[in-house]
């Protein structure tokens, strides 16, 4: 690791491209506290936000377990406040700060527990952001609750919001699907916490960060909304979870921290890994991804003729298209899903599907024809 004058860390340098005048702060982690050093940030560069704030866990006394052990609890300086409205006034600053760097589509994460989440969505609310799912991440293996005066607390809460109502945010629908065997991801991610070799310890074999998030569930939210070559904001460093996982799935990162030694950690952690390129990183999109081709277009093409005569699967139904991509069939006109909607006596249909070309003694959907201009504009 290198300390440049401007207080940036940087790391292994990134193998995407890099958007032209950035490479400055592209891929490193700025020290100093967030909101000072998001100044540094041109406004609307970041595309998605990961924020593991300060949870203000309000710790009464040491925890001990039962052997009379101590617990290694979060108790560090940074998370601890004189009230309340220290809190909030904190909270607030912070997303003031993240919410100037982010793009009009871009997305944020915050997550948190009971402590500090719901003062944190309320603040997020009235600064304008629009929250647009909360998702809770179950621990498959949370601590115990040693002193058996509530339940054991085996979750925490994801906040995912958008720069205002109208943002259209990245959401990949298609691909989280794939990854979910073929079902629709759910807003109940089942996840280990950070334990085993991926938790980081030094030289004593303490934790280096007392909440260190596991790679999974990073993975899982870059995934959800970004695209390779995208930039991610990491607000709350710390050991770099967020950095190692973008680097891995070809993202961009910029992190703030204040802690010298969670800022060495993250550097030879991001580092070690591996860029990942290529192939690897595409990921599967819906037809709501595709570029938009009119019926038209496949008579500029020569793939239709004007008079061409279409037809239903089975051929009940026909239309003759037209000079100007309309259909006529019998007294109706109209477009390909209009007039295919008309025929049956329905309210809608996809023309794309219901209307046929005959080839040769088969019929095939237009459909394929549009595929067909597809293939050719990414030739």
């Amino acid at each position: 690791m290198r300390v440049l004058r401007t207080g940036v860390s940087t790391v292994a340098p990134h193998p995407s491209h890099r958007p032209a005048g950035e490479a400055a702060w592209l891929d490193t982690i700025l020290k100093g506290d967030c909101v000072a050093a998001l100044e540094k940030l041109p406004a609307k560069s970041v595309d998605l936000v990961f924020a593991d704030p300060p949870y203000n866990l309000q710790l009464g006394g040491d925890l001990h377990r039962p052997d009379q052990s101590k617990v290694d609890a979060c108790d560090d300086h940074w998370d601890q406040f004189e009230s309340f409205e220290a809190y909030d006034a904190f909270t607030r600053a912070w997303l003031l700060a993240v919410r100037r760097v982010m793009k009009d589509d871009g997305s944020i994460y915050v997550i948190g527990s009971y402590h500090n989440i719901f003062r944190v969505g309320a603040i997020l609310q009235d600064l304008g952001f629009w929250i647009m799912n909360d998702i809770v991440w179950l621990k498959s293996n949370p601590m115990p609750n040693f002193r058996g005066k509530r339940f054991t607390n085996a979750h925490e809460t994801i906040i995912w919001a958008t720069k205002s109502k109208e943002s259209k945010p990245t959401f990949n629908y298609d691909a989280l699907k794939v990854f979910n065997d073929d079902l629709q991801m759910r807003s109940d991610w089942h996840l280990p916490l950070c334990t085993g070799s991926e938790r980081l310890k030094d030289d004593a074999g303490q934790k280096v960060h007392p909440t260190q998030k596991p790679e999974s569930l990073l993975y899982r939210v870059l995934t959800a909304s970004s695209q390779p070559g995208d930039i991610v904001l990491d607000p709350f460093f710390g050991t770099g979870t967020t950095g190692a996982v973008a680097k891995k799935l070809g993202r961009h990162f910029v992190g703030v921290e204040r802690e010298q030694d969670y800022i060495d950690a993250a550097t030879a952690r991001i580092e070690a890994i591996e860029a990942g390129s290529g192939v690897s990183l595409e990921m599967q999109k819906g037809k709501r991804a595709e570029k938009r081709i009119p019926f038209g277009t496949l008579l500029e093409s020569g793939l239709l003729e004007p008079g061409t005569e279409l037809s239903c699967a089975k051929g009940k139904h026909l239309a003759i298209v037209r000079a100007d991509g309309s259909l006529k069939s019998g007294d109706h006109t109209g477009s390909i899903h209009k007039v295919g909607a008309l025929v049956q006596g329905q309210e809608a249909c996809n023309g794309w599907t219901f209307w046929h070309v005959k080839k040769g003694r088969s019929r095939s959907p237009i459909d394929e024809l549009r595929k067909e201009i597809r293939s050719r504009l990414q030739a």
